[in-house]
């Protein structure tokens, strides 16, 4: 038998505006929609006219970022923003906004966009999900509304979440605010995390941690790999 996973009591992170602490085992990460449909060429990001190149860097760090909570023994959970295929819960106001080449349900490149078990709405492979972890499909763009997210992050006594992702100003940034109004302690992981504007991911950020941390703190991966133990 597998002996279990020490687990330090807290760790600390020079984070921006001040020191983040938090004990991995009340701790999760929350991969926010590293979705085929959002980051590679042929999906619905592109579809919307978005240069999809911008986010490939971050698959790689959120990939580094996944193996470091799994190494320290931290619930993992992915995000995927899909909807069922008779788009019984895609708002009329969701479905019909702008003018894309594509809407939410149409055939894609990579099957029907954004319609939960086609290809283009699964994870990119660097990202996949390992066996037992936590996996969220959400119709909205917070990852609270409409799913289970809450209730599982509760009864594992969950306080801390740590949080990476597509796109900064949208999806995640809705998360984190939904995990803040419910009591959560927050860090955004600053380079696990990009959007098609660099314009709107700096405003997240600057707004995140404004007004001494009003949504929540920030950090370079780099800082959180080299966290202290703290007593």
């Amino acid at each position: 038998m597998n002996s279990p996973i020490s687990l330090p009591d807290m760790l600390e992170v020079d984070a921006q505006p001040y020191p983040f602490r938090f004990s991995p085992g009340h701790t999760a990460v929350i991969m926010i929609d590293m979705q085929r449909d959002f980051i590679l060429p042929g999906g619905f990001g592109e579809t919307l006219g978005n240069d999809v190149a911008r986010l490939a860097p971050t698959v790689a760090v959120a990939r580094r970022l996944l193996d470091w909570c799994r190494a320290s023994g931290m619930l993992v959970v992915h995000t995927k923003e899909a909807h069922a295929a008779d788009l019984s819960d895609c708002p009329p106001a969701k479905l019909n906004r702008g003018e894309p080449k594509l809407r939410i349900g149409d055939p894609g490149t990579m099957g029907r966009i954004l319609i939960d078990g086609e290809v283009g709405s699964d994870f990119v492979e660097e990202l996949a999900p390992l066996d037992g972890e936590t996996v969220i499909v959400k119709p909205g763009k917070g990852a609270f509304y409409a799913t289970e997210l809450g209730r599982i992050l509760s009864e594992r006594g969950i306080t801390h979440l740590l949080l990476g992702g597509v796109t900064t100003e949208v999806c995640v940034q809705t998360t984190m605010r939904e995990a803040n109004d419910r009591g959560y302690e927050c860090l955004l992981v600053e380079d696990a995390t990009e959007s098609y504007f660099p314009q709107f991911k700096q405003a997240t950020l600057e707004m995140i941690r404004a007004q001494g941390g009003i949504v929540g703190w920030t950090a370079p991966l780099a800082k959180i790999a080299s966290a202290k133990s703290i007593a």
